[in-house]
């Protein structure tokens, strides 16, 4: 039977418990404060080639669905994905859209920020209606982006794309001998990371939430 004067004895003993208790608890949410400090203030370390630009991309007016004109500005406050092929590509092209697919259904919700933009250097066979059944076949919200073949080379060359034809099979009448990489402009329009082709969507989306959260 604990007497009136055993009482502050056991209260001494819980103090000093509390005490560790309480330090402990603050020394966890300190870690935690700091990591997360340290996770917003350290540069992110990207899976594509950094691009220092320091000016956007210039400005390219192109063909959508529909015939409507649509211009690369109308993208700005939008990450984009930028890629140049042709539905006809045999191999290249659709491995390098089903990767884009897989980077926007990784950023769930997210994928709302960003804007992948498929642009034909096939003006011959990729009409407007034939770029985007390509295109949204991979995912809804792509677009494809079609002109002349001035307007394509006023889209590509400044970007450093290569493209030529070469002779194909009787069936395929020719190909297109091109430059495979994606290209990650950010919410300014400037052009920030460049992607091999290989690259995985898992990756692309990584760098994707870094480029989204700027």
């Amino acid at each position: 039977m604990t007497t009136i004067s055993e009482q502050p004895e056991v209260q001494q003993k819980k103090r000093p418990f509390r005490t560790i208790l309480f330090i402990l608890v603050g020394l966890a949410v300190g870690l935690a404060l700091g990591w997360l400090l340290l996770t917003w203030l350290m540069p992110p370390s990207y899976h594509g080639q950094v691009i220092n630009a320091q000016t956007p991309v210039t400005n390219f007016t192109l063909t959508g669905s529909g015939g409507e004109p649509v211009d690369l500005i109308d993208f700005r406050g939008k990450v984009v994905l930028l890629y140049y092929g042709y539905t006809f590509c045999p191999d290249v092209c659709p491995a390098t859209m089903v990767e884009l697919r897989t980077a926007v259904q990784e950023l769930g919700s997210k994928a709302k920020d960003v804007q992948v933009l498929m642009i034909s250097l096939d003006p011959e066979r990729d009409t407007p209606e034939v770029l985007e059944k390509y295109v949204t076949h991979f995912d809804p919200s792509f677009i494809g982006l079609t002109g002349i073949e001035e307007e394509i080379i006023a889209a590509s060359a400044p970007l450093g794309i290569f493209y030529e034809r070469e002779k194909g099979s009787a069936a395929s009448g020719y190909l297109i001998n091109h430059t495979a990489t994606v290209m990650a402009l950010d919410k300014r329009g400037q052009l920030r990371l460049l992607y091999p082709f290989g690259t995985t969507g898992e990756d692309i989306a990584a760098d994707l939430r870094h480029l989204i959260r700027e």
